[in-house]
């Protein structure tokens, strides 16, 4: 695989998988750190710049929320959105520092989106965890080698 291409590669994972869509970027990320051909640091930047601004995505998206939540095909039921924005309020916007973490993530970004969380804070903290996220799966895999 070239360079462009396992790190084009591994953008467009990192960026689905912070998205509501299912998806996995921690497994390319290890097993190119594995692979060893390719710069760590370059790496965990394109892997964290693409799950941030996946994770942009679903906070733009959750801007708009308010419009679709009565449609019929709207995902979320009325009673779902009003328990992770009673969670989100509970714990407010440091629950981001969660938004690494599989299933409970993505809709936490979602939900900052909703309520309205500025966004150099979220961008902030979204950013740091998944930089975090990310540093811990590559050094996983250097332990490998």
């Amino acid at each position: 695989m070239t360079g462009l291409a396992a790190y084009g590669g591994l953008f467009v994972a990192a960026f689905a998988a912070a998205t509501l869509l299912p998806a996995q970027s921690e497994a390319l990320l290890a097993g190119l750190v594995v692979n060893g051909g390719y710069s760590l640091v370059p790496l965990i930047a394109v892997a964290t710049l693409g799950n941030v601004l996946g994770s942009l995505v679903n906070w733009l998206l959750g801007r708009q929320v308010e419009r679709f939540k009565e449609r019929r095909w709207f995902p979320a039921s009325p009673a779902a959105l009003a328990r992770a924005e009673t969670w989100y309020h509970r714990y407010g916007r440091w629950s981001l520092l969660l938004s690494w973490v599989p299933v409970i993530g993505d809709p936490l970004t979602l939900i900052a989106g909703t309520l309205k969380e500025p966004l150099w804070s979220f961008l902030g903290l979204v950013g740091a965890a998944k930089l975090v996220r990310y540093l811990a799966v590559a050094a996983a895999a250097q332990s490998f080698i």
